[in-house]
C-alpha cells in the first residue's frame, strides 16, 4: 500500500491522516497534551465545572474548575507523508456516549494515567479491549508526586504483555509527541506480527 497519494495534477503529495484517541479518567491531562503537541490551535471544548450535587467528583483534582464536554481536537504532522489527528475524549462518565462516534476510524488510542488516581483509567483500557483497540498507557507525571517504573504500573493494571507503558509529562510537546510515535510503532508491530502469523 503506497503511504501518500497525488493529487489530480499529479505533483502533489497529500499525507496519510491517523485518528488517534486520547483517553482516561477526569483531570488526568487529555487537553492539555492535545495542547501541548497540536501544530495547529486545538479545538477544545471546556466548560464550568457543574455546581450539581455528584456530578463532578474533582477528588484528587480539587484545582480543576473546568471539563471537557464534547471532545478536544488537534493535528499533529510526524513526517512529511503521516499526519496524525488527536480527539480527547471526554473523561466522566455522564459523557461516555460520545465515545462510540468519536472512536469509529481510529488507528488507536492513548490512555492517559494519574498514578495518584490510577483506578480512573481502568474505564479506557476496558472500553479499548472491549473492541480491540490498540491502546499504550501513558503515566502523566505530576510534579512532587511519588514516581512508579512502567512495570509496576503495567502489573498495577493487569496490562496483557506487550501493551506499552510510557512515563511523561503532558506539558512537555516532546514527550507527548513521543508518545504518539511510541502507539504508531505498537499498531505497525502488532499488524507485522499479525501478518507473519
Amino acid at each position: 500500500m503506497d503511504s501518500v497519494r497525488s493529487d489530480r495534477n499529479g505533483g502533489s503529495r497529500i499525507p496519510v491522516a491517523l485518528k488517534i484517541l486520547i483517553a482516561g479518567g477526569f483531570g488526568v491531562g487529555k487537553t492539555t497534551m492535545v495542547g501541548s503537541v497540536s501544530e495547529i490551535r486545538p479545538l477544545q471544548t471546556e466548560e464550568i465545572l457543574t455546581g450539581a450535587e455528584g456530578a463532578d467528583d474533582v477528588s484528587g483534582v480539587e484545582g480543576k474548575t473546568t471539563t471537557t464536554v464534547t471532545m478536544d481536537f488537534g493535528r499533529i504532522t510526524i513526517t512529511e507523508d503521516l499526519q496524525l489527528y488527536l480527539f480527547g475524549t471526554p473523561g466522566q462518565d455522564r459523557f461516555w456516549f460520545l465515545w462510540d462516534e468519536l472512536s469509529q476510524g481510529a488507528l488507536g488510542a492513548v490512555v492517559l494515567a494519574d498514578t495518584r488516581r490510577l483506578a480512573d483509567c481502568f474505564p479506557s483500557i476496558d472500553y479499548f479491549e472491549q473492541r480491540g483497540t490498540p491502546f499504550v498507557v501513558a503515566v502523566n507525571c505530576f510534579d512532587a508526586e511519588p514516581r512508579f517504573g512502567p512495570d509496576a504500573v503495567a502489573r498495577a493494571l493487569d496490562l496483557d504483555p506487550g501493551v506499552p507503558v510510557v512515563l511523561f509529562d503532558a506539558r512537555d510537546q516532546v514527550a507527548a509527541r513521543n508518545v504518539l510515535i511510541e502507539l504508531v510503532e505498537y499498531v505497525a508491530r502488532r499488524q507485522y506480527a499479525g501478518a507473519s502469523a
